[in-house]
């Protein structure tokens, strides 16, 4: 008989125990379901419910290779933008107890819509799929995509004509690319390699592979030091220009509200990066410094003019003086817009 007491009594805990489990990971999912729309600034402690909190012996948030049991975001382990994380708790009973979760990090200045002009439009070949696109002087660069056509090649803005091109191999599909001195730098989607070209006559001079943590290949852009590629993600990877394979520093872009990934067609320009978001028609003035999106164009009414399909959307940018130059997949048109 006691032992069928001892027995009871053993059920009776366990029973217990694992109701007051499921309510600590139930609180934990509720509290970290409600701030994920409205996010966390640097600085903000993780304000856990009472009832994580009364029952955790430890608690420490993990980020795959990195783990931290301060409850403040702190740029040592949180990016800009969505985190992936697992709290880890250890209740007071003794139970490790873990939960998934998604923590959206913002940026605490307001981004600013940028007011704009057009002033020009030239024509553009519809037939280039724009992936990457330059001016230096006159001249416009262009990296076109699509298996079977891609190439590089360069024509005068306001004319179409190449003045000269290079064609990839059937299996490439062109991205973006990058003026460096007497080169040009060009990205390809999943090939898992870059070309670099003489400038004068785009003749392939050697080829590069990706840096490990890029996945592919999508938009790129010079700073003056380091190249900066983008490879679909929120990120945005530094690369060493004498071997784009080592990656110097990455950043990772958000603004004061939203999340931006699927970052693709890069410039740099004057202290900032120029960044269009893939089938949105914005492009986004983002801090190089630490991924902050300061301002925002919205080129909708443009975009409509152009866009008749999911491919042929807004994807090039360059700069000619302080204007900008925007244009597209498959778009007949280049235009010129001063910036208010």
């Amino acid at each position: 008989m006691k032992n069928k007491i001892i027995a009871g009594f053993a059920v009776m805990f366990l029973f217990v125990s694992c109701k007051n489990d499921e309510k600590i990971l139930n609180s934990l999912a509720d509290y970290n379901n409600s701030m994920e729309a409205k996010g966390y600034h640097f600085g903000d402690k993780l304000d856990l419910p009472k009832e994580v909190l009364d029952n955790a012996e430890s608690i420490s948030i993990s980020f795959g290779d990195k783990e931290t049991s301060n409850l403040v975001v702190d740029s040592k382990y949180f990016t800009l933008g969505d985190n992936a994380v697992t709290f880890n708790i250890k209740t007071k009973g003794g139970e490790m107890l873990y939960q998934d979760a998604t923590i959206n990090v913002f940026t605490k200045n307001p981004v600013q819509n940028i007011m704009y002009q057009i002033v020009a439009e030239y024509p553009h070949n519809p037939a280039n799929f724009v992936q990457g696109f330059q001016l230096d002087g006159n001249t416009v660069y262009e990296s076109d995509g699509q298996k079977g056509s891609s190439q590089i090649l360069k024509y005068n803005l306001g004319d179409t004509t190449p003045i000269a091109s290079t064609k990839q191999p059937e299996d490439i599909f062109s991205e973006g690319s990058a003026i460096v001195g007497d080169k040009v730098y060009q990205l390809t989607w999943q090939n898992k390699k870059g070309f670099v070209y003489d400038k004068n006559s785009l003749k392939l001079l050697s080829e590069f592979p990706y840096p490990d943590v890029m996945g592919e290949g999508w938009g790129l852009a010079y700073d003056g030091k380091n190249l900066i590629a983008s490879d679909g993600t929120k990120n945005l990877y530094f690369l060493n220009t004498s071997d784009p394979s080592k990656v110097t520093r990455y950043i990772s872009v958000a603004g004061n509200s939203e999340i931006y990934d699927q970052l693709n067609e890069l410039e740099y320009y004057k202290g900032f990066i120029y960044a269009n978001v893939w089938q949105k028609p914005i492009i986004l003035k983002i801090n190089p410094a630490n991924g902050e999106v300061v301002g925002k164009f919205d080129f909708t009414d443009i975009a409509k003019q152009n866009t008749k399909g999911s491919d042929d959307v807004l994807n090039g940018i360059a700069f000619k003086g302080d204007n900008m130059l925007v244009t597209g997949k498959n778009w007949s048109k280049i235009y010129e817009v001063a910036v208010k």
